[in-house]
């Protein structure tokens, strides 16, 4: 795989996609249609495109297995998490860390106890540094 390709940004649907591998591990374009909500949400035929294009970029790998192709996410989740963050604070937040947290715990949206693990990761992290 070349260093291009493994820093691909997927796409608001190649994350949907992802979504469903990460939690259900590999899975046949069927398994992933239906796990989308089938026709009503999303086409087959819109899903099998996906993936085709996903594999290209190197984000999923596949794998005949019988008659089906068997799709299986090369994109950690981690590494696509702080792959959008990165691109959302260097692109919202002018590379300020700070402003984005502020801007995530400003909207009120945070319970007690995730607040609690966010006061504890930075306690961790201030100990670690001295």
């Amino acid at each position: 795989m070349n260093l291009k390709k493994s820093t691909v940004k997927p796409t608001e649907k190649e994350l949907e996609i992802l979504h469903v591998l990460w939690e259900n591990g590999p899975c046949s374009v069927k398994q992933v249609h239906e796990s989308m909500g089938g026709d009503e949400k999303n086409g087959y035929t819109t899903i099998l495109k996906f993936l085709q294009i996903m594999f290209e970029k190197d984000i999923v790998s596949r794998q005949k297995s019988g008659k089906l192709h068997v799709y299986k996410a090369i994109a950690t989740k981690e590494n696509t998490k702080q792959q959008a963050v990165e691109k959302i604070i260097n692109t919202v937040f002018s590379g300020s860390a700070s402003q984005l947290v502020m801007s995530a715990l400003g909207n009120g949206n945070s319970s007690k106890e995730e607040l609690r693990e966010i006061r504890k990761y930075l306690d961790e992290l201030d100990k670690g540094e001295q």
